[in-house]
């Protein structure tokens, strides 16, 4: 005889949950970032320019965790607000070095401010200590390798 079948409910998925924290925050950012034509993605992009000084696309995609082909739209947006400048690697002809621009440092400070009150929006009714176990849990399990 067969064990008795649990009933699946999709709204107790991790995968579910997590998307509908992640559809809540970006919401939060739009409503509370002042420039309305930045979103998640580019500033995070520029973060991560920022943090590396100038880098690849590849190294981009390394830090931020955005796929290859979502990149490219980024930084084309990016470097179409002149956000951003885009060369070609003086060594490998095959890449592109990505650097920030003065205004793309500039918008980057004013919005920082802005970035930790989404943050903190976020969590919204978390007490400190579930905040840190949240983010603790959510950095595990980005991390964790796949199982043979």
């Amino acid at each position: 005889m067969d064990p008795p079948k649990e009933a699946y409910d999709f709204r107790d998925q991790i995968g579910h949950l997590l998307r509908r924290a992640y559809q809540r925050h970006v919401v939060i950012f739009q409503e509370a970032i002042p420039d309305a034509d930045l979103t998640a993605a580019q500033f995070v992009t520029l973060c991560s320019v920022k943090a590396q000084e100038s880098c690849s696309l590849n190294d981009i995609v390394k830090a931020t965790a955005i796929d290859q082909a979502t990149i490219r739209g980024v930084v084309d947006r990016l470097k179409a607000r002149a956000l951003i400048d885009v060369s070609a690697d003086p060594t490998d002809g095959r890449k592109v070095v990505v650097s920030a621009t003065a205004a793309g440092l500039a918008l980057i400070d004013r919005t920082v401010p802005f970035a930790k009150q989404v943050t903190a929006r976020t969590y919204g009714s978390l007490n400190a200590a579930e905040q840190v176990a949240l983010k603790f849990l959510l950095q595990k399990m980005i991390t964790v390798e796949a199982a043979p």
